[in-house]
């Protein structure tokens, strides 16, 4: 109850009320992966409820004349007591550029207010040093004189052990007297060759003299509408550590945005698919105002499928899936317009579908697998490693094999099956097949009211009839024929009809979709219950 005694709103339909969070709004930092150099880079990420922003820091002019943004030469005076005030990282023999990696309150390079953590050297006294070694740089700095300019580039993609994590003062450790290791600070706190006693005077503001401060700028705008993340290395099973990508709609991606925990990835996993989500459910919003109450989108979203005929070496391809009406949809691309819903990959009628739960992790090296049904024995040699995993079986004993990133989306397309489904058994009400009985045709009709009946199709004559509660078992031989065992009501007797049909599967899945929506709508508490996805759900 709310505060005014009042009871909340109901959930939308479109959405199970177990799975409702807010949107989330988030700011935090993290780090870019460069695949190829396989040096990562500081970011910031900003999250609102329809745009993932990348921030990169850059050094920008605040007031004053900058008549170069990109190089900032800088004039320090040694001082006896703290020599130039900063520390370096880097080196050419690392191919990583030499950048300023500390610069200490108050000396020299602090007092210039023109130079920054993270800013690259480009010259020294005049002498290009981008090509330089990283004790090369040393040398060149402590052998200066007191009287040092240098200019630098503030560079962005800093590899970030080039750089501190932000707000982490302390000082340097001294490396002056040993050799120099580019992935080390080396202090240039000390006098170097200074040959002057009296402390030098800090030079002092000049009029019109540009100042410079230190931002976080967008460089990369991420529209969440039919986004998709993923956590795996491309063509592979494995398992990003604490990373993924965002890829937008039109391609556009984040590149590989990794975390320092597995928690903060975790956050960020969580937060992003909740906005995507949100995103969805307003497009199903809009498209289900055009459409009849009869061909409404019940849920949609990315999913990964395995492809046929990959060996041991899994490989996954990204498709878009809908549950619309009374259909299956399986696309390359979202259905952006109406014209979009004719041009997918596969079609499938919904209630000659099964829906199963594949994999669950319970714990890092524990998974569940589960059956979902009975009487049907068909499953897939599991050798990937994904957690999250459901397949679709259609007609003619085909299966697609789906992989999604979170457990909370295994929980949905599990609840949505169950709900798209049982929705269209009851507004289709019935469903007839031919099939062969003792050598004769006959047609066999799946009713959600009368059970299951064999009529003649010319005459429309009842062979026989029986109720769903009737039907006590049933075997197959997985091609064209059925055992199905009734009891009669009468006698208590068991009758067995054996019928064949041209695509069994399909009559089964069918049989199995009626009687669980039969069950549903008797007893909703008893599906719920049967849930393996939402029952063991974990987020990551």
């Amino acid at each position: 109850m709310n505060e005014a005694g009042k009871q909340p709103p109901p959930a939308p339909l479109e959405r199970p009320a177990s799975l409702l969070v807010p949107t989330w709004t988030k700011t935090g930092i993290a780090l870019l992966y460069d695949e190829e150099s396989e040096n990562a880079y500081d970011i910031q990420l900003k999250l609102t409820k329809e745009v993932l922003t990348i921030q990169k820091q850059d050094v920008i002019c605040i007031s004053g004349s900058d008549h170069s943004t990109n190089h900032r030469a800088v004039t320090l005076h040694r001082q006896p007591v703290g020599g130039l005030g900063l520390s370096i990282k880097g080196g050419a023999e690392h191919k990583v550029p030499v950048v300023i990696s500390k610069i200490f309150k108050d000396q020299a390079a602090d007092q210039t207010g023109m130079l920054f953590i993270g800013d690259a050297l480009i010259q020294v006294n005049g002498i290009n040093v981008e090509s330089a070694s990283h004790e090369e740089v040393v040398h060149l700095l402590r052998n200066a004189g007191d009287e040092v300019t240098i200019t630098v580039q503030y560079l962005r993609e800093a590899p970030s052990f080039l750089k501190l994590p932000l707000g982490s003062p302390g000082p340097s450790s001294d490396h002056s007297s040993g050799a120099s290791s580019p992935l080390f600070d080396s202090g240039l706190h000390l006098n170097g060759n200074s040959t002057n006693t009296a402390p030098s005077s800090p030079s002092s503001p000049i009029a019109n003299e540009p100042k410079y401060e230190k931002r976080w700028l967008d460089t990369l705008s991420v529209p969440l509408s039919m986004a998709r993340i993923s956590r795996y290395k491309a063509g592979t099973d494995k398992l990003r550590s604490n990373a993924f990508e965002v890829l937008a709609l039109d391609g556009v991606s984040t590149g590989i945005l990794q975390f320092y925990t597995a928690q903060e990835c975790a956050d960020w996993l969580r937060a992003l698919s909740t906005n995507i989500s949100d995103l969805t459910l307003q497009n199903m919003k809009m498209a289900n105002k055009c459409c009849s109450l009869s061909d409404q989108i019940i849920h949609m979203g990315w999913v990964n499928e395995r492809l046929e005929g990959t060996g041991s070496s899994q490989l996954y391809k990204y498709k878009f899936l809908a549950l619309k009406g009374s259909s299956f949809y399986i696309f390359s691309t979202p259905p952006v317009s109406i014209l979009d819903w004719v041009r997918a990959e596969k079609i499938y009628h919904l209630c000659e579908v099964l829906f199963k739960v594949h994999k669950l992790w319970l714990a890092d090296d524990c998974w569940l697998q589960a059956n979902l049904y009975l009487g049907i024995h068909q499953d897939f040699e599991l050798e990937d490693q994904r957690p999250y995993c459901f397949s679709v079986m259609v007609g003619h004993g085909k299966s697609h094999y789906f992989n999604v990133e979170l457990g909370s989306e295994l929980a949905a397309w599990e609840k949505s099956f169950q709900r798209a489904i049982f929705l269209d058994v009851q507004r289709t009400g019935s469903k007839t097949y031919m099939c062969s009985w003792q050598g004769v045709t006959l047609c066999f009709t799946i009713d959600f009211a009368l059970g299951f009946t064999c009529f003649d199709s010319k005459t429309k004559n009842v062979v026989w009839r029986f109720k769903f509660s009737q039907l006590k078992g049933s075997s197959d031989d997985g091609k064209t024929r059925v055992k199905l065992l009734f009891q009669n009501l009468d006698t208590k007797q068991i009758e067995m009809k054996e019928l064949e049909f041209q695509d069994l599967t399909a009559v089964l899945h069918c049989i199995h979709s009626f009687i669980a929506a039969k069950v549903a709508s008797l007893d909703p508490v008893f599906i719920d219950s049967q849930s393996i996805a939402r029952k063991y759900m974990y987020s990551n």
